[in-house]
Parts: structure tokens; sequence; C-alpha cells
């Protein structure tokens, strides 16, 4: 284990995995972490370390029948005086009720299971297996790691790579974190029979870059949209636009972008700059007319405009606070002086009695009280005092002060 490269904080003497192995207490584990940092070399170096039969299935090619086979396996082995670990890869691709035939073999000893996923466990994996293991985080290598595996590669050769340091350096880049992706870089460089180290351009020219990690539909997805909104909603354009990049270059699809880029608009800037959105539905439009890749551009100044606007969320909260309003006294009825009364009957009622036609009251403004009979006036919309929002605020005082001296 003293050999893994990277996740010093969770082998480490102090960490999760260093502590367990430490005190000899092992327990059911699921390894979450990006591709190539790992998972299945420290399942087997467990298994190793605690002296358990290490058995490995896939997530993808195993269905209920193969399980049966392991957990028979597994029971008849613990008889025999002997653990199992089962490494489970891609353990998010079971589905619930092959999730739980987990359960009763891990509580009864039988099975030590060690899950690794790519995906978010809280999402993927059900309660009753969250509850009875513990998630450890794995995280993408540096480039020092990176450099580190480079050196054993090259001493494993028996010769250094033929490369010149800076195109050395974009090797490792181009791995992006992925150690495996780093090996699988190194032993093409080393296969090229060459005398004189390349440079960063002409290895370039030879290697294809690796793809961008990105799943449309997984994880990285939602990481990369909320650091989108954030980096939106902090008024930082070039992080906004570089995580705008980062979608794009995975191949997401530019609708979706356009959709939440007029999200943010009404969310995070609203009425502080009401040209907002509309900067956003015409980007949207740009980009319906012009297609990929030139309309993304338009999507990206949409970007631009929303990280420099003034922002506020003012009318969001007011919106959510008249959904909880609602919610709580949605059988009240409204007073009677606004209600229509088209027959004689409602007249007799008092429908429409004492209600003030505002054009006809002093400064266009009755005062009067629009809310339920009986209902405490609630104050929903603050504005702040940012961008346009500061003008309504002044708006917003005066009626206010008007209907007190009104009594509405």
């Amino acid at each position: 284990m003293s050999d893994v490269i990277g996740q010093e904080k969770v082998l480490g003497p102090d960490g999760p995995l260093g502590s367990m192995l430490s005190s000899h207490s092992l327990s059911s584990l699921i390894l979450w972490g990006p591709p190539g940092v790992g998972k299945t070399t420290i399942a087997r170096l467990l298994a190793d370390e605690t002296e358990l039969a290490f058995v490995q299935i896939s997530a993808i090619f195993t269905g209920v029948p193969e399980l049966r086979k392991v957990f028979e396996a597994a029971r008849l082995r613990r008889e025999q005086g002997r653990g199992t670990l089962l490494f489970v890869d891609e353990i998010h691709r079971f589905n619930k009720a092959q999730q739980d035939s987990f359960l009763p073999h891990m509580e009864d000893g039988t099975i030590l299971l060690v899950g690794a996923t790519t995906e978010n466990p809280s999402f993927e994996l059900n309660a009753a297996l969250m509850s009875r293991a513990q998630v450890i985080v794995l995280e993408r290598l540096s480039l020092a790691e990176l450099e580190r595996l480079a050196q054993r590669a090259e001493a494993e050769l028996g010769r250094a790579l033929p490369l010149t340091p800076d195109a050395r350096e974009s090797l490792l880049e181009m791995a992006d974190g992925d150690g495996r992706a780093a090996l699988n870089l190194i032993e093409q460089v080393a296969a090229w029979k060459i005398t004189k180290p390349l440079d960063r351009q002409t290895m370039a020219q030879r290697l294809m870059r690796r793809a961008a990690k990105y799943d449309k539909s997984g994880d990285e997805h939602y990481n990369l949209i909320s650091a989108l909104h954030k980096s939106v909603r902090g008024s930082d354009p070039d992080a906004a636009l570089y995580w705008f990049g980062r979608m794009l270059e995975g191949g997401e699809d530019p609708r979706y972008l356009a959709r939440r880029i007029a999200r943010m608009a009404v969310e995070d800037i609203g009425l502080a700059d009401p040209a907002a959105a509309r900067q956003c539905l015409d980007a949207w439009a740009m980009y319906e007319r012009l297609g990929s890749p030139e309309g993304e551009l338009a999507l990206a100044q949409a970007v631009i405009y929303l990280a420099l606007a003034p922002k506020s969320n003012a009318a969001y909260v007011a919106y959510k606070g008249a959904r909880a309003e609602a919610r709580r006294t949605g059988s009240l009825m409204p007073p009677a002086h606004i209600l229509n009364a088209p027959t004689k009957m409602m007249k007799e009622q008092g429908y429409g009695a004492g209600y003030a036609y505002d054009h006809d009251a002093i400064d266009g403004f009755s005062g009067q009280n629009y809310f339920p009979d009986g209902m405490k006036r609630p104050v929903l919309y603050t504005p702040v005092e940012r961008g346009f929002e500061r003008e309504l605020k002044k708006r917003l005082d005066w009626f206010v002060s008007r209907r007190l001296k009104r009594g509405g």
C-alpha cells in the first residue's frame, strides 16, 4: 500500500484507510473517484493487507445468477476459515434489488464489500447499502504524482522517455489526472523508434489528446453546471467562460446551456438588470438561427453579460415566499371589495362594495388592502440597493409610506 501514488489523504496514517489498516478493523467501503486514480489497485492491496480472498466482478457483466454463485463461494470459503473481499466495479450500475442482495452477506460477515464508482454514491446507491459501507473519496492525480508515475515507468522500461522537459509536462497534462491514461500515453511514446527527444509540438502531432472527463448524464454534468452558475453569481466572467467552455468541449448540448443561462438571469440578476433576461433570450434565438459553432459565441456573450450584471435574488426570494404563503393560506377568499359583481345576487352579497378605483385616487394610488381579510400582510419583495432595483426600491418605499398614511 505504501507504493500507491496519490491519495495521501485516504491512505496516510491519519486517513480513513490508513487508520482502518493500523487498527485491523476494515469495514465495507465505497471507493468514489474519477477513472484511473487507483480504485481497483487499492481494493487488491486491501485484500493482501488483510489476507482476504480477492474476488472481482463488474456490475456491467454480472447478473443475479452470477451473484448467487459468488455469494455461495464466499460462504464456503468462510466455513473453511477465510474471508472474502468482494470488489464490485461500477457498482452504481446495479439496480436496487441487486444492491439489496449484498446486504445479508455483508451483515453476517460472508463478504467484505468494496465497491467502486465514478458517480456520486448518494445519488446512485440505495440508503440501505450506504448505511453499511463507508464512502472513501479518491482524487485525480496531480502533475507531481503523474511525474512520479512516469519515473516509475521509466525505471521499469530501463530508459528515459524521448521527450524534452516541455513535451514531458504536456504529456502528463494530456492524462488529465488519470493514472491509467498516463501509462497508456507513456507506452505509446516508449514504443516510438526515435533517437532525438521530441518537443511539445511534434509530440502533440503524434498523440491524440485525451477527451475531457465529462458525462452529460452523470455527476460531472451537475458539477460543471453548478460551477458555471456559481461563477456567474460570483461576478467572475473568466471563470464562467471557462466552465462554459468545459461543458461545450465535453459535448454538452448548447440548448441545455441556453436554458440554464436564461434561468440564471431571472434567479440571480432579476430586476437589478431587467435587460439580462432579454440578452439571454436573444442569444438563445441567435444560436437557433446560426447553429454551432457560430451560435455558441452568442451564448458566451450572454454569459459575460450575466457575470458582470448587478446581482439580486429579491424577485426569486419573493416568488418562493409567495408560493409558501399560498400553501399556508390557500383557502382564504380575496376581500369582497376587489371581487367583480356581474350578477344582482353578488352585488347584494357585497361583491365590489367599497372598491376604490386607483386612477381616481390622489397620486393614482388608493392604498387599499388586497390581501384576504384577516390575513397579516406579508413582506415578500425586498429589492436590493443595486442596479435598477435601486429605483424600484424608491418606488416601493413611496407606496408603502402612502399606504400607511391611508390606512391600507
